[in-house]
């Protein structure tokens, strides 16, 4: 299916996370490694989403493309730094559209949020849980595809003022029970903490004393990765991180 990362920490460039390391995201876009089965290549467009220094919400830049198209990122990328990103490259699911608007991170406020994976049988699989969605953000979704509709689903739930890791959380599980062998990798940052969780899909982790990656795929050969098991939920800091199950 998809690829995406979350980072936390002092500002660092773009590029290290997108291009720089040896198995940065956008090489994980034409080779990546731990598929589970979900897809061989990630052309179908991508999307980075950060917060510039002192900045409440972030910026976004997408594009229905491949990110190994896009002349001008990596020199955006090497100019631009944050300390909190999330981005994502997408391989869209047969019968869905390729569009821009398709492309994570979605985003609302000071949110970003991406989805590594599929629902089975969507959309009737779950349209019980649509229908209680308000009419407006139906017909307001960014694209009518499965990503966009769990983005939905987590947006509702924290706009009732669910904790963000109990919203991430019931979505991913309530979807789960709903649509059987779905896969369910959703990836949430807010500027100061991340959330995340694996239901079917390759997910690591990299925390050093004061910045946290994750990542589909680890980055680099470094001996800090850590992969999370299956059915875990991860929340996440600059200098934290705590892995529970779903």
């Amino acid at each position: 299916m998809c690829r995406h990362l979350g980072y936390l920490g002092p500002p660092v460039p773009l590029a290290g996370l997108l291009f720089d390391p040896p198995h940065a995201l956008a090489v994980q876009a034409w080779a990546p490694r731990d598929m589970r089965g979900g897809g061989t290549i990630n052309a179908d467009g991508f999307g980075v989403g950060w917060w510039p220094p002192g900045a409440a919400t972030p910026v976004r830049h997408r594009s229905a493309m491949p990110i190994w198209t896009d002349a001008s990122l990596p020199a955006l990328a090497a100019a631009t730094s944050s300390g909190a990103v999330l981005a994502a490259v997408r391989s869209a699911t047969v019968g869905l559209p390729v569009v821009e608007t398709a492309a994570a991170p979605f985003t609302d406020g000071g949110r970003l949020f991406s989805h590594n994976g599929v629902i089975r049988g969507w959309p009737s699989a779950i349209a019980a849980q649509a229908r209680d969605l308000p009419v407006e953000d139906l017909l307001t979704l960014d694209a009518p595809t499965d990503s966009a509709t769990l983005w939905a689903l987590v947006r509702a739930k924290l706009r009732a003022g669910e904790p963000p890791a109990k919203a991430v959380a019931a979505v991913a599980t309530e979807v789960a029970a709903v649509a059987p062998g779905s896969r369910l990798n959703l990836l949430l940052n807010d500027g100061e903490q991340m959330i995340a969780t694996t239901l079917g899909h390759a997910l690591s982790v990299r925390a050093l004393r004061d910045s946290t990656v994750i990542s589909s795929e680890p980055l680099d050969p470094g001996p800090a990765w850590q992969p999370v098991p299956d059915g875990r939920l991860v929340v996440a800091t600059a200098t934290h991180v705590e892995i529970t199950p779903l």
